[in-house]
């Protein structure tokens, strides 16, 4: 798959799918408590969004395998507007729980494809970027979703935001339809250390097609993918992206899926946390309406918007990719301490401002990073079990929370939320320790 040609039909499938999603972000628990569902209930069906993240990452990652980058988007894609337009109609509660569970598959699914997309058909000198523009095009959806739905909602049933997003869905599954690939069999035989980017089975080749034979090797101070080369990925003086796996690679491996699935679970816990709680926080302690607590919301998808693309480039000349993780979690850190210390809307939005900067670096690189260091056959794998298995996060961190406010206040519960971001912090600066020791 040429992943320059293809590009803007995957931005385009992330903005809207995004938007879809922040769309009925902000409408989901007002459009269920219309049907007198107890609060246990609710809380339910909104877990289950966070089980079906779980358990989507892996078998996203063997389909699109077995099935290749444009089927599998298109499956997701159709299972995601099934969701969307199930839960307009829908009216019960084991029905609505179906639903979010699918819908977190799917959720999951989508986003293990698009970046194994980008993993696969890029190189060490342009991941960071082609994520930062896949970044760029979610972040535009952050800011249009709420501003569509909450117009709509002041107007329309709750229902007619679910069944646009649907209709969103259906016009990503299009654009799915449009992207052009190139299907080759795989020949073991010819499968030198020449990057060839080919996936299993319906196999396509997603480098760029004037680099793919004849990329020259990067020297060594160009990327920090080449610091792990001795030991996660065979030394070859043909290619940085080599396939072929040292005798001593699988216990490294393990210990990276370790280390990033720690950092990934960290971040999205607190992540879970901000979307679970701030509302409350701004609404209870800041006492703030909800037009300006979902105009928050928009300043930080502005801000992911127009820095990913910038901060992606930055990431590839850099090199040090998990450098750039740790400054984004500072960043986010950034924001909570803002808004935990005034209610000033102008302070609370520049710190929105930095946080979604912080957003973009951590995204941006933390994928392309995996994408430098793990091997073309398994890549997608890893992909998947990082996702799921921080999505995990997702479910427990708000439990707790939601547990230190019982005992004491909204303001402990990002405090927590701080905890998560500095332990996530602390567990990079580690890996990163390490990576600068072998390349010694």
């Amino acid at each position: 798959m040429d992943i320059r040609r293809n590009l803007p039909l995957l931005m385009t499938i992330c903005f809207l799918s995004q938007m879809g999603g922040f769309m009925i972000l902000p409408l989901f628990p007002l459009f269920i408590e219309e049907f007198g569902l107890s609060g246990w209930m609710m809380g339910v069906i909104f877990a289950l969004f966070y089980v079906g993240k779980v358990l989507g990452g892996i078998p996203a990652a063997a389909i699109y395998k077995k099935l290749g980058g444009k089927k599998a988007l298109i499956l997701m894609l159709l299972l995601l507007a099934v969701c969307m337009g199930g839960f307009a109609l829908s009216s019960t509660a084991v029905l609505f729980g179906l639903l979010r569970l699918l819908q977190g598959l799917a959720s999951t699914g989508l986003t293990v494809v698009v970046r194994s997309i980008i993993g696969d058909g890029g190189n060490v000198d342009n991941r960071g970027l082609y994520n930062g523009y896949i970044s760029s095009s979610e972040g535009g959806g952050m800011v249009l979703g709420p501003v569509i739905s909450g117009w709509l909602a002041l107007h329309w049933p709750l229902s007619v935001p679910f069944l646009l997003v649907t209709v969103c869905c259906l016009m990503a599954v299009v654009a799915a339809m449009g992207m052009k690939t190139t299907q080759e069999p795989l020949d073991n035989s010819t499968h030198s250390v020449l990057h060839t980017d080919v996936v299993e089975d319906f196999t396509t080749n997603d480098s760029h097609p004037h680099t793919t034979m004849t990329a020259p090797p990067l020297p060594s101070t160009t990327s920090d993918a080449l610091h792990t080369q001795g030991t996660s990925i065979s030394q070859s003086n043909q290619a940085p992206d080599s396939t072929t796996i040292s005798p001593t690679t699988e216990l490294t491996q393990r210990q990276q899926l370790l280390g990033y699935g720690t950092v990934h679970f960290l971040e999205m816990s607190a992540y879970a946390v901000f979307l679970t709680y701030f509302a409350l926080y701004a609404a209870h302690i800041m006492h703030w309406d909800p037009f300006a607590t979902s105009l928050a919301f928009t300043v930080s998808g502005i801000s992911t918007l127009a820095a990913a693309p910038f901060v992606g480039y930055l990431s590839d000349r850099m090199g040090d990719r998990l450098l750039l993780c740790m400054l984004g979690m500072f960043l986010i850190g950034i924001e909570v301490v803002v808004f935990l210390n005034t209610s000033s809307h102008l302070w609370v939005y520049v710190g929105m401002l930095i946080g979604g900067v912080g957003g973009a670096c951590y995204m941006d690189s933390f994928f392309a990073h995996i994408g430098d260091h793990i091997p073309d056959e398994s890549r997608s794998s890893v992909i998947g079990k990082i996702v799921s298995a921080a999505e995990i996060g997702s479910i427990v961190s708000p439990l707790v929370a939601a547990l230190l406010m019982e005992v004491g206040s909204l303001y402990s519960v990002f405090v927590f939320n701080l905890v998560l971001i500095a332990a996530a912090i602390v567990v990079q600066a580690v890996m990163r320790s390490r990576f600068r020791l072998k390349e010694g």
